[in-house]
């Protein structure tokens, strides 16, 4: 594609067009049904006429004609008028309700059971999480493409509705590890195959990056107000209750799904289950942008261990704080992800995912240097910033990895990418979680954050390295016959069809055009 500020560059001897007359034309056609612009199914287009050609003129923001002139409230409306979003959106919410009731439910049945050693009992019961998260997802993968994905998700909302109502019961601490290691690898059945659904269901880009800010922006809230609706359901009921309002959440879950058209996974070439297996993750190994996908979810870990791991001792021991203070800078940090949620669709419209996962990174390290700062000197203003710029950081760092997942890899690899991310990703928060707690612990908070602020910044770096910023340009290529699905309305030219776009690997681009 050869351009220039003004207008686009053609060939065979004609004068330039100026973009905003070809951004008309376009209009024209693609509303009257008249002209001779193909559409590619990327949004590129091929416009060819007796006298010139333009060669893939890439519009970034093109919608279809339908919704060109729709507001972005309106396009938001028409994405909640999805029926089958709309329900699995519902699904996800009162289940992370009662995910927030469960743990606010699980620490008190931690000091009821352990008294002084909660902390452990809650620590051992996180690094089981992980552990779960990081070898049931990937088996969960592999086989998701032969069991319908409706019976996956509903089967995890009735485990795990099943182990909150044996809680309660409990006296062993041994006993609350092993239901919890249950718990936990039904999440990690549930929430790839959840992610994996939604782009399938949502083919246009546009809706799919608003769909991933909802479903942030409802973690980010949750974070906020199910410790406010425990607090309030404690004042009333026992910490008993809180399980079977988590046991009622997931039924609901279980409900809103089963009553939902979920699309089949489309099935593997793999045959053998080992294959199927490691596809995933060799995905990872063998795709740039995925790698660096990997840099930034260390990134989110190391500065995230902060937030989730020092709070308690941050504002007890450091800024002198009290209980109701912890939950006031989780709130912080909870608002500044949020925020994230609501800019990032707007930012992903005139910028590119890795840009927005570099600054992100950048927000979330500079907020960790600036927690350094605050080990050194107790301060109320500056824990805010630090908190909230974390918060935001890593909101701004996740929101794009979907859309990149989504683009990386086959389509009947689709499932089984995205659970090696859930389980990669978790692997990382398995390293820093530890180290946060234990070196606090030993060397206190100015050694443990600088660890954590080197460790983000030697992420970035290979972030970088892994996937620079020439891979990110559009490619100009040519499709054969096998590819007429891809490349959508575009006419064929003497050597097949023409378009220009941001290249990965995936069944149509196998080798990757350069």
């Amino acid at each position: 594609m050869r351009t220039f500020a003004g207008g686009i560059r053609t060939r065979r001897g004609t004068r330039p067009r100026p973009a905003s007359i070809l951004a008309r034309e376009l209009t024209r056609s693609v509303t009257t049904g008249k002209g001779l612009i193909p559409l590619c199914a990327d949004h590129s287009l091929l416009h060819c006429t007796g006298t010139y050609v333009v060669d893939a003129i890439h519009f970034r923001d093109y919608r279809a004609p339908r919704r060109q002139w729709i507001g972005r409230q309106d396009e938001m409306r028409a994405l909640l008028h999805h029926r089958v979003y709309l329900t699995l959106f519902c699904a996800q919410l009162v289940a992370l309700v009662g995910t927030g009731l469960a743990t606010v439910a699980l620490g008190l049945l931690a000091y009821d059971l352990a008294g002084e050693s909660a902390g452990v009992v809650l620590g051992t019961a996180l690094a089981v999480k992980m552990i779960a998260y990081v070898t049931v997802s990937p088996v969960v993968g592999a086989w998701a493409d032969r069991v319908p994905r409706r019976v996956v998700m509903v089967s995890a909302d009735v485990v795990r509705a099943l182990v909150v109502l044996a809680l309660p019961f409990v006296s062993q601490v041994w006993q609350v590890y092993a239901l919890i290691a249950v718990l936990q690898s039904a999440s990690a059945a549930f929430t790839p195959t959840f992610q994996s659904v939604l782009p399938d269901i949502l083919p246009d880009e546009s809706d799919y990056t608003r769909a991933l800010s909802a479903s942030q922006f409802a973690s980010a809230a949750e974070t906020i107000l199910s410790p406010l609706l425990a607090a309030a359901a404690l004042t009333v009921l026992t910490f008993h209750d809180l399980f079977v309002g988590t046991a009622i959440g997931f039924a609901a879950s279980a409900l809103l799904v089963v009553t939902t058209a979920v699309p089949a996974a489309r099935r593997s070439s793999r045959d053998r289950f080992r294959d199927r297996l490691s596809s995933g993750v060799r995905a990872f190994g063998a795709v740039p942008a995925l790698r660096a996908v990997v840099a930034f979810d260390l990134v989110i870990a190391a500065t995230g261990a902060i937030t989730l791991v020092s709070t308690v001792n941050v504002v007890r021991d450091l800024l002198a704080g009290t209980e109701a203070d912890v939950a006031l800078l989780l709130a912080v940090s909870g608002a500044g992800t949020a925020t994230a949620a609501v800019a990032t669709p707007r930012l992903l419209r005139v910028l590119h995912e890795r840009t927005v996962m570099l600054v992100g990174s950048v927000v979330a390290l500079v907020a960790v240097g600036g927690a350094v700062v605050l080990a050194a000197g107790a301060s109320w203003p500056l824990a805010c910033a630090v908190w909230a710029g974390i918060g935001l950081g890593n909101g701004l760092t996740l929101m794009p990895v979907g859309r990149v997942l989504r683009r990386a890899g086959r389509l009947d690899d689709r499932p089984a990418v995205f659970a090696a991310h859930f389980s990669l990703s978790h692997a990382c928060w398995l390293v820093t979680y530890p180290l946060t707690g234990r070196l606090g612990t030993a060397a206190g908070f100015v050694v443990t954050w600088s660890v954590l602020l080197g460790l983000g910044v030697v992420a970035v770096v290979l972030a970088v390295v892994w996937w620079p910023r020439r891979l990110t340009r559009p490619v100009l290529h040519t499709h054969d016959d096998t590819a007429e699905g891809h490349v959508g309305a575009a006419d064929r030219t003497g050597h097949g069809w023409v378009h220009s776009h941001e290249v990965m690997p995936d069944e149509h681009h196998h080798p990757v055009p350069v």
